[in-house]
């Protein structure tokens, strides 16, 4: 094999929905264990992440708390693959790694600093360290268990709770024996969500009134929400919120491609102080060294191993379908945790 399949940036997109047009799939040269620098590594890719915060960074903003994309060069985020050749003393040929720096490519050099070696996968797909085991999920921790601290018998709405995110949240807060309200964008996502074990779940795309509906699934009112979505969501749920109520903004996914002119405007931003509320804001990398971390991988390691959690994936196939795999997250055409996969484990391109 003489080419190498990467995914670069055309353009920045600094408002309004990114297309396919702002992408190029390409070959390019094959990278070799020959040109390995001492301390590099050379991966072999197996999956690429598709995640929301992505979309800042096509936008070329320089005030985020992630760099943005830059025209011209490969795009880039988290990702699993396995290492072909290695000029550092911790990686040998075989290992599986994950970390956030993994090139839209086929195949990549970087230096071994950037990734994690996984000691094992103990039978799961690799593809479960982007999912259930990965950011997602932890995200899923720390704003609902390490943050917001929710207590026996209280109340959580969830939107987006289909989601990578979202579904964890589901089965965290249920573990700890809260009543919790899902929304999703269809009806088999809805079912989904029941399924998790969500003691009501609504389509928020087909109810008559979002209000009521929040109001119909939490007469008492809501004790923590857990935000994917902002917008007139948020808004809604400000005035369904009881006094004390907590906030976990993990993301505002309704926003990202709005203009100016398109842009939601919170109205009810006069209840966080009338009902004494605590929104949290958080970026889930800066918890990794902290102890949220291992209580994390602790707990869910250990609701796997009992068969008590769920984690629906959403794979594509082919790096050359990246792009457009990226672009259904922010219409809502993901159903699950979106992934790329772009090789087997157990396949040599």
């Amino acid at each position: 094999m003489t080419t190498n399949t990467v995914v670069t940036l055309n353009k920045l997109v600094p408002s309004g929905a990114p297309t396919l047009e702002n992408f190029k799939v390409a070959a390019a040269p094959v990278p070799t264990k020959d040109a390995l620098k001492d301390g590099e590594i050379l991966v072999r890719t197996l999956y690429l992440s598709c995640d929301p915060y992505m979309r800042g960074r096509l936008s070329g903003r320089t005030d985020s708390y992630v760099a943005s994309f830059e025209a011209g060069k490969p795009i880039d985020g988290l990702g699993v693959g396995v290492v072909e050749a290695s000029s550092h003393a911790d990686y040998k040929e075989g290992d599986i790694v994950t970390g956030g720096a993994f090139k839209w490519e086929t195949r990549f050099i970087a230096s071994a600093k950037g990734f994690t070696k996984i000691p094992s996968t103990n039978g799961m797909s690799p593809a479960s360290f982007l999912g259930v085991l990965g950011m997602p999920s932890f995200t899923a921790y720390v704003g609902t268990i390490t943050l917001c601290k929710p207590k026996q018998g209280e109340t959580i709405l969830v939107s987006a709770a289909s989601g990578a995110v979202g579904q964890m949240v589901v089965q965290l807060a249920k573990a700890r024996g809260l009543r919790v309200i899902g929304a999703a964008g269809s009806d088999d996502k809805v079912q989904y969500v029941k399924d998790l074990g969500a003691d009501v779940a609504f389509n928020y795309k087909t109810v008559k009134s979002l209000g009521s509906a929040i109001k119909d699934a939490a007469p008492n009112g809501i004790d923590i929400y857990f935000d994917n979505v902002g917008g007139e969501f948020l808004d809604v749920t400000l005035k369904n919120m009881r006094p004390n109520g907590r906030i976990a903004e993990c993301g505002m996914i309704s926003q990202y491609n709005a203009t100016a002119e398109e842009a939601y405007h919170i109205q009810n931003l006069a209840y966080v102080v009338m009902k004494k509320l605590t929104i949290y804001g958080f970026i889930v990398s800066e918890y990794y060294t902290t102890p949220a971390y291992g209580e994390f991988i602790k707990e869910v390691s250990q609701m796997l191993k009992e068969n008590k959690i769920k984690y629906k994936m959403d794979e594509v196939v082919g790096i050359e379908n990246g792009p457009q795999a990226l672009l259904d997250l922010f219409e809502g055409r993901n159903f699950g945790k979106r992934v790329v996969k772009v090789s087997d484990p157990a396949h040599r391109l």
